[in-house]
């Protein structure tokens, strides 16, 4: 029993974003627009009027779907429309088979495995779901949930402290320098950026990739 705990307290930690870092966000929300604004009956044109206006996510759903209303007189109300985004968005949503494995790998080599995402958990819970990430991991932490968001490093103690694991020595995945690295860095992780998605390029990452593939395959290595 002794040692079953030291080996608990001692195990590496593993955390990953989930939006543009597991899954293709943006990928997943052109999916959605292309099928709402033909189920709308409105113009080609207003799909791309949704991908410029969605802000890669960081825009309020509220905000959006209000601009929506007056720009393309849709009678239904904010509340609903976003409603009604937070059960449909999620269902476009996919994860490669690649990124399953490499998670499977990762808990398979005695690694803690975390999702870490800022977001509502009625729209991030059913991607969890929908794409079975929920399964492949050790625990999934959603930012409104706990009721602390990246990066405040203490999102991820209460991750460490859920999963049994330690945080030094362990790593944060994700795309977006302000949260995912930042947040990584303030709690002592090193941390890897996926891809180029947001402007912002500081704080600097320990390394910098293209994929979350390369990430797992990398920390892997470590």
């Amino acid at each position: 029993m002794a040692l079953l705990k030291q080996q608990v307290r001692t195990a590496r930690l593993a955390c990953f974003d989930l939006d543009n870092t597991l899954i293709d966000r943006n990928g997943a929300f052109l999916r959605w627009a292309r099928w709402w604004v033909e189920l709308q009956g409105l113009h080609e044109t207003a799909l791309e009027w949704f991908v410029a206006h969605d802000n890669g996510g960081f825009r309020p759903r509220a905000e959006l779907f209000s601009m929506a209303r007056e720009r393309f007189g849709i009678a239904a109300s904010v509340d609903d429309l976003v409603a009604s985004y937070d059960e449909e968005h999620p269902l476009f949503t996919w994860v490669r088979p690649a990124v399953l494995d490499g998670l499977a790998s990762l808990r398979s080599a005695g690694w803690r495995v975390a999702v870490v995402t800022n977001g509502d958990p009625a729209q991030q819970d059913l991607k969890l779901e929908y794409t079975q990430i929920d399964k492949a991991v050790d625990y999934a932490c959603v930012s409104g949930a706990v009721g602390v968001r990246k990066p405040d490093p203490r999102i991820f103690e209460l991750v460490a402290e859920r999963t049994g694991a330690t945080l030094e020595g362990g790593w944060m995945v994700g795309d977006h320098p302000s949260y995912d690295i930042a947040g990584g860095i303030a709690a002592g992780l090193r941390t890897i950026r996926v891809g180029d998605h947001n402007a912002t390029d500081t704080p600097v990452a320990d390394h910098h990739v293209e994929s979350v593939v390369e990430a797992i395959a990398t920390i892997l290595s470590s």
